[in-house]
């Protein structure tokens, strides 16, 4: 099944948020109003399995296939970590799971969002990319 780019139309919903930071002060602003905009997380979704390693804060993440495609919902006790994932909800939500394995987070970077994250906060960005690459692994697996 061929895959594709995330949603255009999703990545620069994100990148016209960042446009005009000019400090990592600002981009931290960005990524806490981000962190807003995550819907409710379920309570019965709050178990180990849904639990993201690697990161320095609690964080959940939920996946479900709906027609073909990956949909998330993620949790975290701490604001920036909620708002990165909500910055990769937006990405990936309505993604194939062929697109999410094969489609790193590349515009973090463009968007000097990367280089600007802790080392601790990047490796939790980074355990959040391979935990929907785990959830899309795991889906795509009949039964």
């Amino acid at each position: 099944m061929p895959y594709k780019e995330p949603s255009v139309l999703h990545i620069r919903t994100i990148q016209a948020s960042f446009s005009a930071c000019k400090s990592q002060e600002e981009i931290y602003q960005i990524i806490m109003g981000w962190a807003k905009q995550l819907p409710p997380f379920n309570p019965k979704w709050k178990i180990d399995e849904n639990l993201v390693s690697g990161c320095q804060s609690i964080m959940y993440l939920h996946g479900e296939m709906r027609e073909g495609k990956i949909y998330f919902a993620a949790a975290s006790d701490a604001l920036i970590s909620a708002g990165l994932a909500a910055i990769m909800l937006e990405a990936y939500n309505g993604q194939t799971p062929e697109t999410i394995l094969k489609v790193p987070p590349s515009f973090l970077e463009e968007l000097g969002i990367s280089t600007s994250l802790t080392p601790g906060r990047a490796n939790g960005l980074a355990s959040l990319y391979l935990k929907m690459k785990q959830e899309a692994l795991r889906l795509m697996l009949p039964g």
